[in-house]
């Protein structure tokens, strides 16, 4: 059985048909689903790309970001943003070494910053260049003005990488994800002879910058006369934004997913023309959602870990449509996507891995489900159980509390009124973390549960 795992990035689950959206436009991954065994309740182990990638490719846990240290030369500070460590073994390695012949495919620059080495244990990998801030093209841009909001407010630095990276599209297929998964197709069709693949396609979409084609944003937002604003900032949106604006954003973001859901489906395409389907395991997930608003904060903001930046899609499809149509409601991490791979190839599981193996869930066997779940964003916590989830800082203060089933929107605070609940899921957000945090994370005021 070969094994292929999608990587979507900042793509969060309410914006997928699968997952109950009616407005979005995903037939591909929709029909991906509907052979697949889909996850209702995933989320990331941590948070953001790079965390949550150092679990994918190893299956072990990043929480409580141990040992972090700020590699040299990037601008990004964040915990847990580091290169895999020496001494995990990467689901590549494993692989290879077991005859499978492993590639990665993808855009998401920052896995190939000096020092972060994610290609480790591949035999082939093609790093698509142009996204974001990748040191790609150094000639300046002009004409930022269009994606600026009213306010002036806007992340010049990255719009102008961006743009100047971008500058020679000129077509539909000359745009990043659709590139990715051109890539993954073309590596598909010159790679028949193998016996046994493991193929990792990571596509930084639909990740800010939010500018598909012409074609998808009038899909959602034809008569809109207003500038685009294509990268969020990271803080609340009254700061920077109109409210036409922000609703605009939001379908720019839309037209975003339309885009790769198109590429993803050609890419899909390409496996069931060779056959594939039959025989490869295909998983598809997110490393987490994306901000519009609902709670204050546009883009990923750490003090703000609602539905819409932790509720992501999983999807596993397997040889002969196994599973095809199931829908499975226990509270999952992705991370437990990799246990699962060496369960249906029928190997043994690295004795470094944390995930859970979902196999029994799948088949519809008795299983234990976890009854809690948890993920941090710096020193911003989060966990819940079946009936509420707790925000707090990992030293315990700012604690707000919801009940998810009198509010699952999650816009009103209880912390103040059920302290004891609060104390018992902080309990069990310390446990996980291995009965603490490294002292650099906790350094909020010291003053919690």
């Amino acid at each position: 059985m070969n094994v292929v795992m999608v990587i979507l990035d900042s793509l969060r689950s309410d914006f997928l048909g699968c997952y109950g959206n009616e407005w979005i436009d995903t037939p591909n991954i929709d029909a991906f689903a509907e052979r697949s065994c889909l996850f209702e309740r995933a989320y990331p182990e941590s948070l953001p790309t790079i965390p949550v990638r150092r679990a994918l490719h190893t299956g072990v846990r990043t929480f409580p970001f141990l040992d972090y240290r700020p590699p040299k030369g990037d601008y990004i500070r964040i915990y847990g943003w580091q290169p895999i460590p020496d001494s995990q073994v990467t689901v590549s390695e494993t692989l290879r070494e077991h005859g499978f012949r492993t590639a990665f495919l993808t855009d998401t620059y920052h896995q190939f910053k000096p020092g972060m080495n994610f290609h480790r244990g591949f035999d082939e990998w093609r790093w698509i260049r142009g996204q974001e801030y990748d040191a790609y093209n150094s000639r300046p841009a002009a004409g930022i003005e269009r994606y600026a909001p009213r306010s002036g407010l806007t992340n010049e630095r990255v719009l102008r990488r961006y743009l100047a990276n971008n500058r020679g599209r000129r077509r539909e297929a000359d745009y990043l994800s659709p590139r990715v998964f051109s890539s993954a197709s073309r590596w598909i069709r010159e790679n028949e002879d193998a016996g046994r693949f493991y193929l990792v396609v990571d596509s930084f979409d639909p990740h800010e910058p939010w500018d598909p084609p012409g074609k998808y944003v009038e899909r959602y937002d034809p008569d809109y006369e207003g500038r685009e604003v294509i990268t969020p900032l990271y803080r609340d949106w009254d700061e920077y934004l109109t409210r036409e604006e922000l609703e605009h954003m939001k379908y720019l973001y839309a037209a975003e997913v339309t885009m790769v859901d198109t590429w993803f489906g050609s890419f899909i395409d390409t496996l069931d023309a060779g056959g594939l389907m039959d025989d490869t395991l295909v998983a598809v997930v997110s490393d987490h959602g994306q901000q519009m608003g609902e709670h204050g904060p546009t883009g990923k903001v750490d003090r703000a870990m609602y539905s819409e930046l932790l509720d992501i899609p999983l999807m596993i499809h397997l040889p002969g449509d196994h599973a095809a149509g199931k829908r499975v409601d226990d509270m999952v991490h992705n991370v437990d996507l990799i246990p699962t791979i060496f369960s249906y190839l029928g190997m043994e599981t690295p004795g470094q891995m944390d995930g859970v193996d979902l196999k029994p869930a799948i088949d519809g066997r008795d299983h234990q489900a976890r009854t809690h779940i948890t993920s941090a964003y710096n020193d911003h916590c989060w966990i819940r159980d079946e009936t509420h989830a707790l925000l707090v800082r990992a030293d315990g203060s700012g604690a707000r509390l919801h009940d998810l089933t009198t509010d699952p929107d999650q816009k009103l605070d209880i912390a103040d009124q059920e302290p004891e609940t609060c104390s018992e899921l902080y309990a069990l957000l310390l446990r996980d973390a291995g009965g603490g945090f490294p002292q650099y994370v906790m350094k909020g005021s010291g003053k919690g549960y």
